[in-house]
């Protein structure tokens, strides 16, 4: 419903231009918004203009007027000035108030049917049927942003959004929790992952210029229904998930390319625990490898197991980088020189970073 302080904010702009002083008041006859003093009225006059039939009336000088959501009454103007045009003004606002109030009731109504479009509370009729009534184009390509700050969501990330991107255009700002603020990005034909992925870094970027905001951004997989914006939605929750367990440098993640990650992110967390167990044994679990090791690890698969380039990657001998691999070796039973034993340390360790992203939010 439209606020106190919307109503105020416009018939005080209407009263600055005309002179003409406006009253709202709701049908019980208490004040909502003034630009002046409002002549009295008491409740029970109110109340019988209310109920009459005639639209306006006049009382020393004072309009009274009916501001009307869908046929229903909801406000009285009172519009005083000197001359003839109080009422034509008075007029003015009631026809600028009540588009007002069927402009915010659609934004609101519209938020609500995108929240439980996302969270599958809508039967497959009633998401036809309400997109029509909301004049929201069904068979457009869409997809999903997830826009999350690493602190408690403030509004100024949404209202940052929402001027970036504007229904106009067709695209919608909604939210369905407080950690996040959702993007519903309608797209033109031709476009790709590549260009959501530069609008996503547009995102991050001017929420850290604009907001001095830290963001990580995802997004799903493109639709071409709006019944499938749910599907996306989860795809963009998933990759914010995954991203943050398996590329927690990263400030964009796409679903469609979160790899071997996704499928870890689905295993059961007992079917981890045997997976650690047969691979290492009673060796060294590499859980808390130091700096200089993680970083020789990850240097060593950056380039495709080759030692040479590693070791001037790192400005280290040759020898000094063999016998750290040797030492990896010894305390895990896994050669990393060799492709296979490298990848099977590849995914141990990232099964490793799952559990510990479970068992650190205690799901």
């Amino acid at each position: 419903m439209i606020t106190a302080q919307i109503i105020q904010n416009s018939i005080d702009e209407l009263s600055a231009i005309t002179r003409v002083q406006l009253s709202v008041m709701d049908l019980k006859g208490r004040t909502v918004a003034t630009t002046a003093d409002v002549p009295f009225f008491d409740t029970e006059f109110i109340a019988g203009f209310a109920e009459s039939p005639v639209e306006s009336q006049v009382i020393s000088g004072v309009h009274l007027l009916k501001i009307l959501d869908e046929g229903e009454l909801v406000y009285i103007l009172l519009a005083s000035g000197q001359g003839e045009d109080a009422y034509m003004v008075g007029k003015i606002c009631v026809s600028q108030l009540q588009n007002l109030i069927v402009a915010y009731k659609e934004k609101y109504d519209r938020n609500n049917f995108f929240q439980n479009l996302l969270l599958d509370n809508l039967l497959l009729i009633d998401i036809y049927n309400r997109a029509k009534k909301l004049r929201i184009d069904v068979n457009v390509p869409r997809v999903i942003i997830l826009v999350e700050t690493r602190a408690e969501r403030d509004s100024g990330a949404a209202e940052l959004l929402g001027s970036m991107y504007t229904s106009q255009t067709g695209d919608y700002v909604t939210a369905v929790d407080e950690s996040s603020v959702i993007l519903i990005k309608s797209l033109k034909a031709g476009e790709t992952y590549e260009d959501i992925a530069g609008i996503a870094t547009t995102i991050v970027d001017m929420m850290n210029t604009e907001a001095m905001l830290d963001v990580r951004v995802s997004f799903g997989t493109i639709v071409g229904e709006i019944k499938d914006l749910s599907k996306s939605y989860k795809e963009a929750k998933m990759a914010l998930d995954v991203g943050k367990i398996f590329y927690a440098e990263k400030h964009v993640i796409a679903y469609n390319t979160l790899g071997i990650g996704r499928l870890i992110y689905q295993l059961p967390i007992s079917l981890c625990r045997i997976f650690i167990d047969e691979i290492f044994g009673d060796r060294e679990v590499p859980e808390n490898l130091d700096e200089e090791t993680l970083n020789t690890i990850n240097k060593f698969f950056e380039n495709n197991l080759n030692v040479s380039e590693t070791s001037r990657q790192l400005f280290v001998h040759r020898n000094t980088l063999v016998y750290r691999i040797e030492k990896l070796e010894k305390a895990t039973g896994l050669d990393i020189r060799t492709f296979d034993e490298a990848l099977t340390f590849k995914i141990a360790l990232m099964v490793l970073n799952y559990m510990k992203y479970v068992d650190s939010n205690q799901f």
